[in-house]
């Protein structure tokens, strides 16, 4: 019986090392699964990282990739979770030719509607924000696209988990050795 495939969003704890990143992303390449987004920051302890990476396989596989990152010495430990058990956003940025803001009323609905930011305005461009789901990012990016963007950036997922996890103790025990 072949296994569902399903969205997850697997988290990764870890010192801040050189190269962490490249033999993260080779054990993703060596079972030839795409990332579909990729976030490095800062966790909610000082000196340890956080990975939140996207993909798109069957619970079994990400088990298994769970297990085989925490083979990494610089792993400090590393979850997985579906969309329902997380809470998750993303963000992106438009640069658009001022002149439309003034000349489409059209976008400025769009823009309203769809509760982006305008964050800067002169007189060559107006750069737009919008955080919240893809689809919804996807959706203003199709709007937007019949007036021309002239540049466009989407960030990576960032999520928390609806459960509490309890990384912050395990966190706190690895930040006082």
């Amino acid at each position: 019986m072949k296994e569902d495939i399903k969205s997850f969003t697997i988290s990764i704890y870890t010192e801040n090392n050189i190269g962490l990143l490249n033999r993260i992303s080779a054990i993703f390449q060596r079972r030839h699964i795409n990332i579909e987004s990729l976030t490095t920051s800062q966790s909610e302890i000082d000196g340890v990282n956080r990975f939140v990476i996207v993909v798109n396989i069957c619970e079994d596989t990400a088990c298994k990739i769970v297990k085989q990152i925490e083979k990494q010495v610089e792993t400090i430990r590393a979850y997985y979770h579906t969309e329902d058990q997380t809470i998750f956003t993303e963000s992106c940025m438009f640069k658009i030719k001022s002149d439309l803001l003034f000349n489409e009323p059209q976008i400025q609905n769009i823009i309203k509607e769809s509760n982006a930011r305008i964050v800067t305005v002169n007189k060559e461009f107006f750069v737009l924000e919008k955080s919240g789901r893809r689809n919804e990012i996807e959706s203003l990016r199709r709007d937007l696209n019949v007036f021309g963007i002239m540049q466009f950036v989407r960030s990576g997922r960032i999520a928390v988990t609806k459960d509490q996890m309890k990384i912050t103790e395990l966190l706190t025990a690895f930040n006082n050795q």
